[in-house]
């Protein structure tokens, strides 16, 4: 799906999300004019990776996933992400293009900024940059913490925090109270598995009463049966 940015005019809802996540601190008053607020609908892109990165997204509602795509075509889920959270940092620090492509997996509000308003009015505002570093270096940690869980974690407990975080966004649902639908393929090689284990392993869950499976989909019956399984979501 291409990207539709909906921008919500209405200024009052921005203050109220700096406001709430305490970030008004990090902009500073030459800043504030040019932000933006946006939104965007479940499977609609939000950048896509290669292209040129010109604008920082401050994620401030909804959920969603990162995944990065190979030459031959096969996509793979690296991340999923909720407030706060930036996207485009690491491209505007290192001045590249957008490493990997962001879709959001339920509404999804933005805070967006064009870079060539950083670069004029928050190069050498501090508040700004200590953000940045906080948000980077927090990235490197969770990736860290990822690796370390799938090898620590059996694939059960992989499974069931990937559906929970494919699935749902805390207690809603992002199929609007249907079925959630998740690619197999897809999970199996997020949570580094093989496709042949994670067959048998969804098998238990079928028998089990947690998912059924259709066609290569898989689909959440029980999410408190997930929760309970994984204990807590290793992938948030």
């Amino acid at each position: 799906m291409n990207t539709v940015m909906k921008e919500i005019k209405d200024r009052t809802q921005l203050d109220n999300y700096l406001h709430a996540h305490h970030i008004e601190s990090v902009f500073n008053e030459s800043l504030l004019p040019y932000l933006s607020l946006y939104s965007y609908d479940q499977g609609e892109l939000i950048c896509s990776q290669g292209e040129p990165s010109e604008v920082l997204y401050v994620i401030v509602k909804g959920k969603v996933k990162i995944y990065t795509t190979s030459a031959e075509g096969k996509t793979l889920i690296l991340s999923f992400k909720k407030p706060l959270e930036i996207i485009g940092d690491i491209e505007y620090v290192q001045e590249i293009n957008i490493i990997n492509t962001v879709e959001a997996v339920s509404s999804v509000h933005m805070i967006c900024i064009d870079y060539r308003w950083l670069r004029k009015y928050g190069s050498d505002h501090a508040p700004l940059l200590q953000f940045l570093l906080n948000i980077i270096t927090r990235k490197f940690h969770l990736k860290n913490n990822a690796m370390s869980f799938n090898l620590m974690h059996s694939v059960e407990v992989r499974l069931a925090s990937y559906l929970l975080s494919v699935s749902f966004n805390g207690s809603e649902s992002l199929n609007q109270g249907q079925q959630s639908i998740v690619n197999i393929r897809d999970a199996a090689n997020f949570i580094g598995t093989s496709y042949r284990h994670l067959n048998r392993v969804i098998l238990q869950f079928c028998t089990e009463g947690l998912i059924e499976r259709d066609k290569g989909f898989i689909y959440v019956k029980d999410k408190e049966g997930l929760s309970r399984l994984s204990s807590h979501n290793i992938y948030e």
